[in-house]
Order: structure tokens, then C-alpha cells, then sequence
């Protein structure tokens, strides 16, 4: 399908530099040379982008701009600026203006280049848009980011896996999304009706998990009152994720190999055999045949397990699902957050598409977190995205005075905050209760530090 673009300026030869910039089967453009004209053509095509210029012969680019965002407000567009009207420009971004070129333009390359990341924005706009569309449809769904090929090619694994009732194996790094998957593959397959059980084999004690798996009667804990049936159990018929799968203990290796043998399993306390009928789906972070070869997994058990392997990519190796990522972990921090921080100024994509991510999409998230929890409003720039908390000693010379007591007070407050509201999902109550404070002292807080808009 090719790519809509609208020009408003009344310049000519500016209108056929872009017209020949962009000539070609991917491309569709209209032209506009006043306001007039273009708010015409706005109005009856839906465009991928929008270039106008910030000085037209009935009016003023900028106003243009704020007017077809306020009908489309993700709109993707880019002004055509003078270097005297580039404080209005910065300013537009704020309010949701993608990018802005000077006259008279540096290079060729930069044009193409400003307009291939403004139509790669519009882009993972409306893959966001669609997959929200799915996500209302069917609110159990997982939503999943995936253009990439590699990640197009997991999902169409994913889709005829999910068919086969049969076991599943996700490898990944920490922090891919292997727990998505496993939910999707259960939401497409013919068990979708039956329940979903999930449970991190290295999060409980080994008797914990082992009660939690199996279940118990009353003779086997002494303050037990009453049976309680176990994820075997309660997913009959259903599917049971085991997340970290290569973390169980040798004795429940050997217990979970028993059930899958013998598809029967007994509370502990008890000797009644219960059938069992689930579908198992495991996911690791480390690779299964490492973990066999260290002697730290049974083989017998990993053969049982190892039927059909998906194997999540890092982020670092599907560079080309970041933006879509990133805008939406921003809309959905601002909802839960009750802000409206944004966009992303360009230079911040480009940090955010370059950098390493060794905590995949789950760090990436974080760091959009952080970068609302920071700022009160306005574009997210490159220096709002550090992820983690950075250290704030400042040496003491003549040209880096030391910080004064208030303002280092300030600062760890700040830090302290942002880090509290970090761990517990944004939610004020639960940050309240862990500071101590009531929830008006914390929002009095917050305000002052401005972490929440006064």
C-alpha cells in the first residue's frame, strides 16, 4: 500500500524537491500551496505524513499544526521552518510536531532521512492502533509487538504450535516476553477455554512449589484446615507455564517426569490418584541443553519437554520493534501515571533504537517509566532515558562547586521517589504505605519535586 504524504507550501521549487525526493511506486503525494488548500485535502484523505511550512500565504504553519492534531492527534507531521521561527518549532514538538528543517535544507540525505523515521513513526502508530483494536475485542489477549522478521517469524511459529496439543519450550533472556508468548499460544489453541496456570519455578521454596504444584490434604501441614487442590490439578484441560523451568530441584525434576509419564498426580497427604490433563508449555532463560550438559537438568526430563523449541529474540536483535515498544509503554505509563509526558523528541529514539538493552523490552519499559516519572510534561529527550540510578557525587573544585545541603536533600528525594513509584507500579496507596507517609503528604512530595504536575 503506498504511503500518503501531504505538502503544504507555496514555494514551488520547495514542493518539486520533495515531489522528486519521493518520486516512486511507494509514495502517493499531494500537494497544497496555502492553508486553505491543505485543511481540503486533510480533511478527505488520511495521510501517513504531513510536511507544511511554518510561513503561508493565509497563515501560520504552526496554528495549521495544532489543528490537525487536535482531529488527529497522532497525526505525524514536520514543519518547514526559517532559522528565525525555530524557537516556535521546539516549542510545537511539545505539543506533538514529530520533527522541523530549516531553510535552506543542509543536504538531500537529511531530508530522506527525517522523512523515513517520521514514516517508520507513523508506522508503529498504527501498529499500536490495531493491536489495541485486537486488545478490545478480546482483553485476555496478549498484546505483542512483532514487525521485525525475527519476531514475525516466532509469531508464525507461535500460531501453528498453538494448534497442536502438544508441549512447548520458550527459550529467551530474561525480559523478551517468553511469558507472552506462552499466553498467546494458549489463547490460539483449542484449550483457550480452559484455564491458564503460570508459576516461576524459582521464586518459591522447594516445598512451597512442590504443595503449590500438587496440592495438599490436611495430614500434610499441621496447620492445614482443609484440602487444597494444585496447578496439575487446576489446569485440567487447560495449560500450565512453568517460567524458569531449568530452576526446579532435583526431586521435583524427578516428580514433575512422574506426572508427565503417567498424566496422574496425588496431593501431598494423600495417596488418590487424580488424572491430569494439561498442556505444559516451559519457558527458560537458560538454554535447556546447557543446563543438561552442567548436570543441573535431567536429560530424561529435558527430551519430555524439548518437543517443539521457540526461541524469543533480544532486543538488541529486533532493533526495528523499539519505536513501536516505545510509544506503546508511553501511552500506557501516562494513563496509569494520570500524565501526559511526550513525544519522544528524535534524538530520543535514536538513543532508545541504539542502545544495548541487556534487560530487553522489560528494561525498555522501565526506562519510559522513569522518563514520564521525571518530567511533568513536554517531549522526553536523550538524557531522560538513563535507566537505573545514576550516582550523583560531585567533586569539589573551583569550576564544580559542591551541592549545598537542601539541594543534595532534594536530589535523593527526588531519586527516592521516582524509584518507590518504579516499584510499585505507579500506584500511590502501595508507595504511601512503603514511605510511611499518607497518600496527601506523598502527593505534597511529589509536587514539590515536581514528579506530579502541581
Amino acid at each position: 500500500m503506498k504511503q500518503k504524504i501531504l505538502i503544504i507550501d507555496d514555494d514551488s521549487f520547495t514542493q518539486q524537491l520533495f515531489e522528486g525526493l519521493l518520486r516512486g511506486d511507494n509514495f502517493e503525494i499531494h500537494t497544497a500551496m496555502d492553508i486553505g488548500a491543505g485543511r481540503s485535502e486533510f480533511n478527505s484523505t488520511d495521510f501517513n505524513l504531513v510536511i507544511i511550512d511554518q510561513r503561508l500565504p493565509d497563515g501560520n504553519g504552526l496554528e495549521f499544526f495544532k489543528e490537525i492534531r487536535s482531529h488527529r492527534p497522532q497525526q505525524v507531521a514536520i514543519l518547514i521552518t526559517g532559522y528565525a521561527d525555530v524557537r516556535d518549532a521546539v516549542q510545537a514538538m511539545r505539543e506533538g510536531l514529530y520533527d522541523y528543517l530549516t531553510k535552506p535544507f543542509k543536504s538531500l540525505d537529511e531530508l530522506t532521512a527525517v522523512i523515513d523515521r517520521a514514516l517508520e513513526m507513523d508506522h508503529a502508530y498504527r501498529e499500536i492502533n490495531n493491536l489495541q483494536a485486537i486488545l478490545q475485542a478480546n482483553p485476555e489477549f496478549p498484546v505483542i509487538i512483532g514487525r521485525s522478521a525475527s519476531m514475525q517469524k516466532l509469531l508464525q511459529q507461535a500460531r501453528q504450535i498453538a494448534r497442536l496439543d502438544t508441549t512447548v519450550l520458550i527459550e529467551g533472556e530474561s525480559g523478551t516476553g517468553k511469558e507472552l508468548i506462552a499466553r498467546q499460544i494458549h489463547m490460539l489453541s483449542p484449550r483457550a477455554k480452559g484455564p491458564f496456570r503460570g508459576l516461576h519455578c524459582g521464586r518459591l521454596s522447594e516445598s512451597l512449589l512442590e504443595a503449590t504444584l500438587f496440592g495438599y490434604e490436611k495430614p500434610a501441614f499441621s496447620k492445614v484446615t482443609e484440602s487444597t487442590p494444585g496447578y496439575f490439578e487446576e489446569a485440567n484441560n487447560g495449560t500450565l507455564v512453568l517460567d524458569e523451568v531449568c530452576e526446579l530441584s532435583p526431586k521435583l525434576q524427578s516428580s514433575l517426569l512422574r506426572v508427565l509419564q503417567d498424566h496422574i498426580s496425588a496431593h501431598l497427604g494423600s495417596i488418590a490418584q487424580r488424572a491430569n490433563n494439561f498442556r505444559l508449555i516451559c519457558t527458560t532463560s537458560t538454554p535447556l541443553e546447557d543446563a543438561i550438559k552442567a548436570n543441573k537438568f535431567r536429560s530424561d526430563l529435558g527430551y519430555r519437554i524439548n518437543v517443539n523449541v521457540l526461541r524469543v529474540p533480544p532486543l538488541r536483535e529486533r532493533r526495528e520493534d523499539i519505536l513501536a515498544l516505545a510509544l506503546l509503554f508511553l501511552e500506557r505509563t501516562n494513563i496509569r501515571f494520570g500524565k501526559s509526558v511526550g513525544p519522544f523528541a528524535p534524538e530520543a529514539l535514536a538513543a532508545l533504537e541504539s542502545a544495548h538493552w541487556p534487560g530487553n523490552v522489560r528494561e525498555l519499559q522501565h526506562a519510559i517509566e522513569r522518563a514520564v516519572a521525571l518530567n511533568v510534561r513536554g517531549p522526553i529527550v536523550a538524557s531522560d532515558l538513563l535507566s537505573g540510578t545514576r550516582s550523583h557525587s560531585v567533586a569539589v573544585d573551583a569550576s564544580n562547586p559542591p551541592l549545598s545541603l537542601q539541594q543534595a536533600q532534594e536530589l535523593f528525594e527526588r531519586e527516592y521517589f521516582i524509584n518507590l513509584l518504579h516499584s510499585v507500579g505507579g500506584n500511590i496507596s502501595n508507595a504511601a504505605k512503603l514511605s510511611g507517609l499518607s497518600r496527601n503528604s506523598l502527593y505534597r512530595h511529589l509536587r514539590q519535586l515536581g514528579i506530579v504536575p502541581k
